[in-house]
């Protein structure tokens, strides 16, 4: 959608990422693999060729989010909960899409490329301020910046923001509501259930 920064070049080495991935089960993941070259150019790899690589993590969808993340549940709240203060957004609504976005796993590549957290795609980096997708910081205080800016377009409607934040603002607008796509409803509803949880534990 926007420009990014050089330094964060999406590059895709092996085709297998959004090649053969798209035939394996969605109960199946890859192992995804990084490393920055000398011109600040980060490369994805399932099928490393060189020792420069580093694990990155498996790769994910939305529909392999996890309900019950563990330990890493409450990890990231006082980034969360710094990203809330600093954009005036709700730190239960912001978890929650991290929730079901990454299940809280700052190192989730989606199958359409999007990075860290709250799912940063590349071209986006450079116009959400954001330095390295895979910092939970960086990643976070970026994503809520791009919420908040839903939030003020569609009226602070959180159904319209999110199904924005999944499918893009230009199919909310063409709908003039939540995108008809299942994949969206269904974000929409998770992200809402989670919205809830999070809001009855800190009433």
């Amino acid at each position: 959608m926007i420009r990014s920064q050089p330094k964060y070049l999406f590059v895709i080495i092996c085709s297998f990422i959004f090649g053969i991935t798209a035939f394996v089960p969605d109960d199946l993941s890859a192992e995804i693999y990084s490393y920055t070259d000398e011109s600040g150019v980060l490369h994805f790899s399932n099928a490393p060729t060189s020792s420069r690589y580093r694990y990155s993590g498996p790769e994910t969808s939305m529909h392999a989010a996890i309900y019950s993340p563990g330990s890493r549940m409450n990890s990231y709240d006082d980034i969360i909960r710094e990203a809330s203060l600093h954009h005036d957004m709700q730190f239960e609504l912001i978890k929650a899409l991290i929730h079901a976005e990454s299940n809280f796993n700052p190192n989730a590549i989606s199958r359409s490329g999007a990075i860290g957290l709250m799912q940063i795609m590349p071209n986006n980096l450079n116009a959400f301020g954001i330095n390295d997708p895979f910092d939970p910081r960086d990643n976070v205080m970026g994503g809520t910046k791009y919420l908040k800016q839903l939030m003020k377009k569609y009226n602070s409607d959180v159904s319209l923001s999110l199904a924005a934040y999944n499918a893009g603002p230009g199919a909310v607008d063409k709908y003039q509501d939540i995108p008809p796509f299942p994949e969206t409803e269904d974000y929409v509803e998770k992200v809402l259930k989670f919205y809830a949880h999070y809001r009855n534990q800190h009433p």
